[in-house]
């Protein structure tokens, strides 16, 4: 092969397919949410559904709303830091943060008995984070395993019989198999295939962005024993990331030395979803309280765009492409009690339930008007679900909180979450698959987070009406990161394309600071 035809004029096969789905662990990001709201909130672990009173509760348990008896309003900011990030020209490892504003209003229908209205905004999710890995890749290669999915006839479109269709190839091929096969593999123009070995690898991605809910919610009490509350939340979703990847090829007779890898994607949209609540003090002038919720999926309609450029130092290829498509999280459960003595004491328990291998991601349909409005109907990418329900867990959190007030004005708060793993260790991001979701991704690597650690603490105080409140909270996770599916060809073992796992760290601090005045 010779290096000058390393890169020719190619016409991408994404570049003109209609618009489809996303992949399993791309949407996980979008699924799932963080600790974050008030500074009482997060620094009791987030276990105050049961107790009530709390702004936040809004979007966990609605009818934690109901036991306001005076109207608030409170607004919070924070900032966010990455302990040992890499230093990354395209992410900071510590962000300034508006994570809260939202208000109660509470109005008085019976001696025993309130209706209380409610908005809340709290970024659910922050995207933040550096992501960095290299290794030891021992003759495996990124551009090997487009090699062996083309070698078992993996990237031929079919005919309607279902054989190979060799003269419309590469019409199952995501951006980097259709570089790789239209300017690597095939460049010695002698119709024979071929691949590079590499013996490292490095990667450095830095994610961005934010999802936003905004709550509105009703909620109210009978008899002062029974909280009901309802919560129709919108979401606003801002996410980004940016990679840099790069291969040492071992020696090869073209003299090509690395490979690298430029990715971009950002993904927008909006989602709903509707949230019920209660609350119950089975005995009555007892301090003991019992809650209960449930969320139905947020139904997201998103947006992604990507763009993928290949360079060996001199010359260029890439890639882009545009996409609509349908998410629909988990339902989720919530089960909750609290516990106060006097005004001295308050402890809280909560767990919550969301089966993730239920995730569904959707094909858009073409729409259609029906007098003059627009439909958009959708259908489920039944290759992508069956994967997401072979990688995906169910997930268990646990929220514990405390709060003690040595006086009246002042309060000191500890809590703590631990959320268990929604990765099975045995994932891995799929690019055989015969579903959108493979065709357009524009990375092959992918991390199997396990379980997730919370540590809160915190502060506050009232003056008169108002009220100011500290927090930090302490989040620590693991991860399994390989570069790309390993492939292994059970007749030639010298095909193989195995890479190491490296075990890669998320560890987080976020202080945040809320301030309050009630009327």
């Amino acid at each position: 092969m010779k290096t000058r035809y390393f890169f020719m004029a190619v016409a991408l096969c994404v570049a003109t397919a209609p618009a489809y789905a996303q992949e399993t662990y791309e949407n996980a990001k979008i699924a799932t949410e963080d600790l974050n709201g008030t500074a009482r909130y997060v620094g009791m672990g987030g276990a105050v559904d049961a107790l009530g009173a709390e702004i936040s509760t809004m979007g966990t348990n609605p009818a934690g709303i109901g036991l306001f008896r005076h109207s608030k309003a409170e607004l919070s900011v924070g900032m966010v830091s990455q302990q040992d990030a890499a230093d990354y020209p395209h992410g900071d490892a510590t962000n300034l943060s508006f994570d809260q504003v939202g208000t109660v209003w509470a109005k008085r229908t019976g001696d025993r008995s309130f209706l209380n209205v409610g908005f809340n905004f709290h970024k659910s999710k922050n995207f933040n984070f550096i992501l960095s890995a290299d290794d030891r890749l021992n003759a495996a290669s990124q551009n090997k395993l487009t090699y062996m999915k083309l070698y078992n006839g993996l990237l031929y479109s079919n005919n309607y019989d279902g054989s190979p269709n060799e003269q419309n190839p590469y019409q199952s091929c995501n951006q980097l198999d259709d570089i790789f096969v239209n300017n690597l593999l095939y460049a010695a123009g002698d119709g024979n295939a071929y691949f590079y070995e590499s013996s490292s690898y490095d990667l450095d991605r830095a994610h961005s962005g934010y999802i936003g809910e905004y709550d509105f919610n009703i909620s109210g009490n009978v008899d002062d024993r029974l909280y009901l509350g309802m919560t129709v939340g919108l979401h606003d979703v801002h996410y980004r990331h940016t990679a840099d990847y790069t291969e040492l090829f071992n020696p090869n007779p073209e003299q090509i030395e690395q490979l690298n890898v430029s990715d971009e994607r950002k993904i927008t949209g909006t989602g709903a979803d509707i949230k019920l609540g209660a609350i119950l003090r089975p005995i009555e002038y007892a301090p003991l309280l019992v809650g209960a919720s449930i969320a139905t999926p947020t139904w997201y309609d998103l947006t992604t765009s990507n763009y993928t450029e290949v360079s060996d130092g001199n010359y260029k290829v890439n890639a882009h492409a545009d996409y609509d498509y349908k998410l629909y999280t988990p339902w989720k459960f919530g089960l909750s009690l609290g516990y106060t003595v006097d005004r001295f004491l308050a402890l809280g328990v909560g767990y919550e339930y969301a089966d993730y291998t239920r995730m569904d991601t959707r094909i858009n349909d073409n729409g259609h008007y029906y007098d003059f409005d627009y439909y958009e109907s959708s259908h489920r990418d039944h290759e992508m679900n069956e994967h997401t329900d072979w990688v995906m867990k169910g997930v268990h959190t646990l929220k514990m909180g405390l709060e003690v007030k040595p006086i009246r004005e002042m309060a000191l708060r500890v809590g703590y979450n631990y959320v268990s793993p929604m990765y099975d260790e045995r994932g891995f991001k799929d690019g055989t698959l015969n579903s959108p979701g493979s065709y357009y991704a524009s990375a092959t690597d992918f991390t199997n987070w396990k379980s997730t650690n919370r540590f809160t603490c915190g502060m506050g105080w009232t003056f008169g009406s108002v009220n100011l409140d500290l927090a930090y909270q302490y989040t620590a996770s693991k991860g399994d990161f390989l570069p790309f599916m390993n492939y292994q060809d059970n007749d030639y073992r010298d095909y193989d394309n195995v890479a190491n796992v490296k075990e890669v760290n998320n560890k987080r601090h976020q202080l945040l600071a809320t301030l309050g005045v009630t009327f």
